[in-house]
């Protein structure tokens, strides 16, 4: 599991990173911080993969912070959140380690596919090697995917991935997802097909059950 810290002064934004990021069960935040000293004298007694760290703040700003913890050895991957978007404070912050940055306001299907990057990155490291279409995936990833089909909403498919997002490593029938999201079976089935279809889920076929084969979800990797 991997270790998240927030730095961000608004309680309200701290809370909803902290829930975005726990709907993803292969995150945990260890802490949330309000002031970016406090955050850089914990780290540098303590460890996170990721920080989620907001630009405007008392004390220091998000750039003074990343320069900071650099300094101070700090290797943690960073994605930033914030209202800034000017170029030049994106390339600042792109050189010191930021791997993603979502902009003020963003949608938690965007939060997504930031975490789900930082994963397929780690995951690609821990290989040891890469070959030509790892190094590609790490260094050119797919753009943001076009707007789903007629009759594919994506409040309901985030709903139907959270579900397995919650428990990453085990396999899901239609009939579990449709109980744990509140959906019905004929609803998660169309959207379980639509998912596997666009690469997000793996499909396969269980014969173990004593019965009649069904099938079973797991989320990519």
């Amino acid at each position: 599991m991997y270790t998240v810290l927030i730095v961000e002064d608004d309680p309200m934004i701290t809370e909803l990173n902290r829930r975005y990021t726990e709907r993803d069960g292969r995150f945990t935040v260890s802490q949330c911080f309000a002031q970016p000293r406090r955050a850089l004298d914990w780290l540098r007694q303590n460890t996170a993969n990721l920080i989620i760290l907001d630009f405007y703040m008392p004390q220091m700003n998000g750039l003074e912070f990343l320069r900071a913890i650099r300094a101070a050895g700090v290797e943690s991957d960073v994605i930033m959140i914030t209202a800034a978007n000017d170029a030049a404070t994106v390339e600042a912050l792109t050189r010191l380690g930021v791997v993603d940055y979502l902009v003020k306001p963003f949608a938690y299907e965007r939060f997504c596919r930031a975490l789900d990057a930082f994963c397929r990155r780690r995951s690609a490291v821990r290989t040891g090697t890469l070959d030509q279409s790892a190094l590609d995936s790490l260094l050119h990833p797919p753009a943001a995917p076009a707007a789903p089909p007629k009759g594919i909403q994506i409040q309901t498919q985030e709903r139907v991935l959270a579900c397995m997002r919650a428990e990453p490593d085990r396999a899901f029938t239609c009939e579990e997802v449709a109980v744990a999201s509140g959906l019905s079976v004929v609803t998660v089935r169309r959207y379980m097909a639509y998912l596997a279809r666009e690469g997000l889920l793996t499909g396969d076929t269980n014969y173990s059950t004593g019965g009649r084969p069904c099938l079973i979800y797991r989320l990519a990797t």
